[in-house]
């Protein structure tokens, strides 16, 4: 039903599915093996307590041998830890009791929206394998263009040229994926994304941003901006990308991953 979690054996059985198709996938087009991460995706974060947690792992485990697909077993296993999109505490209490539970079938554990937490270090110290963070770094991207932007309004005034108008043409590439309805709030559901508050929509746009920068509109938007902007400034998108980098410097430092690629060898 609308707003609740699947049940442990649906997703099981759709995570399985997908396994065996990638597998399948793969195997014909001889390619070598890849780290699966399981989990539910919901915007309330991962796998939300410890029995769905134990009962998915032992369900998936099933699964996967009447499948003869053990070899696939997955890399990292995405849990509820305490955050989501509203909430920055990671609870290093239930995520270390999460790792004692995941770490013997092979597999380490992932916390799911890890966006601005407030204590990323925790990460580490109690095991934890991984933490996805993307609303973070798509916000860092959306801010520094909105800077651009307003810089390009006042550029065009003095030359009497036509904006781009990228933050219009980003607006209109999220409206039209329709990601912005699973973020919203029980008072917003069913309302257009017109009448929601100014607020709001700068924030679902900013969210859902990281599903269409790709959209050939948004491409030539943001194309445009930095043509008109690369009249006085050398490099409009390497703002972008240190904006984006100092966002992302933050859990090097607190994941110990300062110099990673020489540890990894």
């Amino acid at each position: 039903p609308p707003g609740e979690a699947p049940l442990v054996p649906i997703v099981v059985e759709r995570t399985v599915e997908l396994i065996e198709h990638a597998e399948q996938e793969r195997q014909r087009l001889n390619l070598p093996a890849v780290a699966y991460e399981v989990g539910t995706e919901e915007v309330h974060g991962g796998l939300v307590n410890f029995d769905n947690f134990v009962a998915f792992l032992d369900l998936l485990k099933a699964r996967l041998e009447q499948r003869a697909l053990m070899h696939a077993w997955p890399a990292f296993v995405v849990a509820q830890v305490g955050t989501d999109l509203h909430t920055t505490y990671f609870d290093p209490s239930a995520a270390q009791r999460l790792t004692e539970i995941v770490r013997p079938t092979g597999a380490l554990l992932k916390g799911h929206y890890t966006d601005w937490v407030e204590n990323p270090a925790d990460y580490p110290r109690v095991g934890m394998g991984g933490a996805n963070v993307g609303p973070e770094f798509t916000a860092a991207e959306f801010e520094a263009l909105e800077a651009l932007e307003q810089r390009e309004q006042r550029l065009c005034a003095n030359r009497k040229l036509r904006p781009a108008c990228f933050l219009a043409a980003l607006e209109e590439a999220v409206v039209a994926s329709d990601r912005w309805r699973k973020w919203l709030q029980p008072d917003e559901i069913g309302k257009p994304f017109a009448e929601l508050t100014p607020a709001r929509r700068r924030w679902l746009v900013q969210t859902g941003a990281r599903y269409v920068w790709t959209a050939p509109k948004v491409i030539a938007a943001r194309e445009q901006l930095y043509a008109h902007l690369s009249l006085v400034q050398a490099d409009p998108h390497a703002y972008v990308v240190e904006s984006v980098a100092r966002s992302i410097e933050r859990y090097i430092d607190a994941f110990n991953l300062y110099d990673a690629a020489t540890l990894l060898g």
